[in-house]
């Protein structure tokens, strides 16, 4: 089924007051629990992949859910970007900012070499810190970020702005 068959925005369920007083949280399991749904938004996602990307990049958690499905679907490697000590082997790691503190994401040493193209997905754009980080460490790695796709974009958190340089696509905004 494509994506145009499929209103995606029909299986975003808003939680209010969640995590905390005044949040309206975006709801992605209704669209996960259909298959139908899920396989448009893939699909959809899937056509923002420049033809010359060596890896999918998800970030932890969520992006790991739209990432593996990508990567299945372009038949591309997928690289997970983790929270702390969630990688057995020699990782690279980056500390960062975010609204209420700090966090840190590492990823393996070894996942990306210099001259490598990857996208990085996440289901969730929002002030941008997490994916302005994964986008650090995979530089840093020597690899490029040929785009970020996210399936919802808090357009009015202005998240994009701190991802300058880097081509953004998402499905649905709010």
């Amino acid at each position: 089924m494509s994506a145009n068959a499929v209103n995606l925005r029909d299986f975003i369920r808003d939680i209010p007051d969640y995590p905390k007083p005044g949040i309206n949280f975006k709801d992605i399991t209704p669209l996960l629990a259909d298959g139908d749904a899920f396989g448009a938004c893939v699909s959809e996602l899937a056509c923002y992949i420049p033809s010359d990307t060596n890896f999918i990049v998800g970030i932890e958690s969520r992006g790991f859910l739209f990432g593996a499905a990508l990567a299945q679907l372009t038949g591309l490697g997928f690289i997970p970007v983790r929270k702390p000590g969630k990688l057995p082997a020699d990782v690279h790691a980056i500390e960062y900012e975010l609204e209420y503190g700090m966090d840190r994401l590492e990823i393996h040493r070894d996942a990306l070499s210099k001259g490598q193209k990857v996208v990085v997905v996440d289901d969730l754009l929002a002030t941008g810190g997490t994916a302005k980080a994964t986008i650090d460490l995979v530089e840093q790695l020597g690899a490029e970020v040929a785009a970020c796709l996210f399936v919802i974009e808090l357009s009015f958190l202005n998240g994009r702005e701190r991802l300058n340089h880097t081509p953004i696509h998402h499905l649905l905004a709010y």
